[in-house]
């Protein structure tokens, strides 16, 4: 009787708990309907939507924006590269401009192509380019789709790539007193700003695309 009633309790806790892909997933909301580039403005030209994800089409790609601007966040998505891919997320980046410089871009690239041998560290896959440089080693193979998150609050920036934290920064520390590329990065004061695609003109598919506001830390 005992174990009959420990299995029905078990029973009931599986049916009760999230599946393992819907936990911790309180509060997202989905940027990409799946099916068209509604809610995203700019490079439109250089996108398609294929399978359910949004693809930064050959020899086009530029900057794809979101419609709306955001301060603190944790920004979720998944991606598939190809050989030699290049693209980025920018992150409180304004219309216009580089967002590397004007906002912040979190790299997204092909770790393994050898055209990529010679790169500055900051320069390899989920760094912020130019102030600090991600760890390396958790890519999936090209073909294979990633998942990633970023989370920015306040002057810290977390970036977690198939479960892995790859960077985990105080922007303003690390610019101080001035950035690894020695370049200006006015954008690290920004406080809020649009979410972008950096597409180079390669191939890269992102889909799963959804993101939850957070509290300011100021």
């Amino acid at each position: 009787m005992f174990v009959r009633m420990v299995l029905a309790l078990s029973l009931v806790v599986m049916i009760l708990a999230p599946a393992s892909g819907e936990e911790g997933e309180t509060g997202f909301k989905s940027l990409f309907d799946g099916k068209s580039l509604s809610g995203w403005q700019g490079s439109t030209e250089g996108y398609a939507v294929e399978d359910g994800a949004i693809v930064c089409v050959p020899k086009k790609g530029g900057f794809l924006y979101t419609d709306d601007q955001y301060a603190d966040f944790v920004y979720r998505f998944e991606f598939q590269l190809t050989p030699g891919a290049n693209n980025g997320i920018g992150i409180r980046t304004p219309i216009g401009g580089d967002p590397a410089y004007v906002g912040m871009e979190i790299q997204v690239l092909d770790n393994t192509s050898p055209r990529y041998a010679k790169l500055k560290p900051y320069q390899y896959h989920g760094s912020i380019y130019g102030v600090v440089a991600a760890k390396r080693g958790h890519l999936k193979p090209v073909g294979e789709w990633n998942t990633e998150e970023i989370r920015c609050q306040g002057d810290q920036v977390t970036i977690t790539l198939n479960g892995v934290t790859i960077v985990d920064a105080n922007i303003r520390e690390a610019s101080t007193p001035q950035t690894v590329d020695h370049r200006k990065h006015p954008g690290l004061k920004r406080a809020q700003g649009y979410i972008c695609f950096c597409g180079h003109g390669a191939r890269v598919a992102f889909r799963n695309i959804r993101i939850k506001t957070l509290a300011s830390s100021k």
